[in-house]
């Protein structure tokens, strides 16, 4: 509902979180509370929650790896513990940033190394718990738009996809292939097949 905010950072290795008065409004933010990543990953780039705010998500590069967290109550990071965490480091060296779909049996992966500039796609059997989780053997490159992409989203219905990153200080828009009510969020993309997807 926008009422928080949260910023990840790479001076302090915490994440922040704030509180808006008024939902999307960055101008009613204050700052609430943080919480300290640095014993799992002391070059943080990318962060993620869960759809209730019970789990966190942290991933960067210094670990290559996806740092799970729970929540004893959602979206406040006060009450935040470490849980486990996966490695992606044989597919994305510098993992940049991390998305789930709704209902957290698909991981995407930001391959964040300038050669490689994939979304890496992850499936787990049990939604949202990243130490089930293996990868698929999909991924989509970002290179022809993005040399340094950061960071990434979807839209809510998983036809939308949107990069941003330090080379074309821009954001890029795609639209993605074949997705279904049984796999929302598909990339539709083997072996970086960038045919499966079009950029709009």
């Amino acid at each position: 509902d926008g009422t928080k905010l949260f910023v990840l950072g790479q001076n302090q290795d915490n994440v922040d979180e704030y509180a808006l008065s008024t939902g999307f409004d960055l101008s009613t933010a204050s700052f609430t509370d943080s919480f300290d990543i640095s014993t799992q990953e002391f070059d943080a780039n990318g962060l993620a929650f869960n759809n209730d705010g019970t789990k966190m998500y942290v991933t960067g590069w210094a670990g290559d790896d996806i740092n799970e967290y729970t929540l004893t109550t959602g979206f406040d990071v006060s009450t935040a513990s470490f849980v486990d965490s996966f490695s992606v480091q044989s597919e994305s060296p510098r993992p940049s940033a991390v998305q789930f779909d709704s209902d957290g049996t698909k991981m995407y992966v930001l391959d964040g190394v300038d050669a490689g500039m994939s979304i890496h796609e992850y499936t787990l059997t049990t939604g949202f718990d990243v130490s089930t989780a293996s990868y698929l053997g999909k991924s989509f490159s970002v290179a022809n738009e993005e040399s340094r992409a950061r960071g990434f989203c979807f839209s809510t219905d998983g036809t939308k996809m949107f990069v941003c990153g330090f080379t074309g200080d821009d954001i890029n828009e795609y639209t993605v292939n074949g997705p279904t009510i049984n796999t929302p969020y598909n990339t539709g993309v083997t072996n970086n097949d960038a045919t499966n997807n079009t950029i709009t």
